[in-house]
């Protein structure tokens, strides 16, 4: 498989700047693997493919507001740092990236705030557009993550071109965030609303979590025909015993197991077995899943419409059949659907 395989046009209009009035009201394409057949629906209706003790998989990872905007000392330029992952709690380190990044060199401060409160050193280059911060600030770890939060923004994706709004702080975040660290959300998640949580919980569907907190990795374009050659950034996950045991009852029981997104999956297929099991885990996860890949857990999966060539619709390809996904996205591009993270869904049985 290569990279150009994967390869569609996809009209500007139809990536979704906003997301739908109400979470559980986006438009849903049913794909039936068997059957090959595509169905249109709301995503509220995904509660009619499932039965009692089928099972839905969540990425509980939170987003936290993880861009900021400060002002560089002398010339007083203004520079996006987008936090990425703390490296040392009890120096401030973190790993960024900063835009424009050629403006950006190692010993230069930027400041935050009018009253110098929040102070950042660059101490290291990592990459053409990364750096490693030292935050300077007085006052505790608290109240430091804390004027973190109160200066950042919440980190859209790039392609979204509007201001940050109001309702993305709620909007761009799962009802069932729990585990904060990500710093883009697991889009598949941001359908469910907590009316039809309720509905799949009087259905009798169970549910288990795991997490992944999501980096910018994944909206790595790639740089390469050869699928192999491809080298995914690291995110950090977490499955506890628990959920293990839950996840590994519903397969035994040979239920149907969901696995809401593509962060969930690649989570899953980290931590499986060879015989099929999930382990309790924490650690990290380059996994680059695309065809052929056989998924020892899930047997069905819910997921967003993502963009040409990206490892997103690779995956599903590999789930799906590539050929059935090409078809299905001519589909949903005639039908204009929406795309990307606020974008419409799509449940795969």
């Amino acid at each position: 498989m290569k990279t150009s395989d994967f390869n569609f046009d996809l009209p500007a209009e139809l990536l979704a700047e906003h997301p739908s009035e109400h979470r559980d009201e986006a438009r849903l394409m049913v794909l039936d693997r068997k059957n090959q057949t595509i169905e249109h629906k709301l995503f509220k209706d995904v509660v009619d493919y499932f039965d009692e003790n089928d099972l839905f998989i969540f990425n509980n990872t939170k987003v936290f507001p993880a861009r900021l905007y400060g002002n560089k000392e002398k010339t007083g330029a203004k520079i996006e740092v987008f936090l990425l992952r703390e490296l040392d709690k009890e120096t401030r380190v973190w790993d960024v990236l900063v835009d424009p990044a050629r403006k950006i060199r190692i010993g230069n401060k930027l400041f935050f705030t009018e009253d110098e409160s929040l102070v950042a050193e660059v101490i290291d280059n990592t990459t053409s557009r990364g750096r490693t911060l030292r935050f300077l600030f007085d006052g505790s770890y608290e109240e430091f993550r804390s004027k973190l939060k109160e200066l950042g923004e919440t980190p859209l994706p790039k392609y979204i071109k509007r201001d940050v709004e109001p309702e993305d702080a709620e909007r761009y975040q799962t009802i069932y965030a729990k585990v904060e660290g990500a710093v883009a959300a697991p889009t598949a998640g941001l359908h469910f609303s907590k009316h039809l949580m309720k509905r799949l919980e009087i259905k009798g569907i169970n549910f288990a979590e795991v997490t992944l907190h999501v980096g910018l990795g994944t909206f790595n374009p790639i740089e390469v025909e050869d699928l192999s050659k491809h080298k995914m950034e690291s995110e950090e996950i977490f499955i506890d015993e628990k959920n293990a045991q839950i996840i590994n009852n519903a397969v035994d029981a040979h239920r149907r197991v969901c696995a809401v997104g593509t962060t969930t999956m690649r989570t899953l297929e980290t931590s499986v077995s060879s015989n099929k099991k999930i382990s309790a885990f924490h650690g990290w996860t380059n996994k680059f899943i695309y065809p052929p890949h056989d998924f020892g857990v899930a047997n069905c999966m819910i997921t967003n419409f993502h963009t040409p060539k990206s490892t997103l619709i690779m995956m599903i390809a590999a789930f799906a059949g590539r050929d059935f996904i090409m078809q299905a996205y001519e589909e949903a591009i005639k039908e204009k659907y929406k795309f990307y993270s606020y974008g419409d869904a799509m449940l795969i049985i």
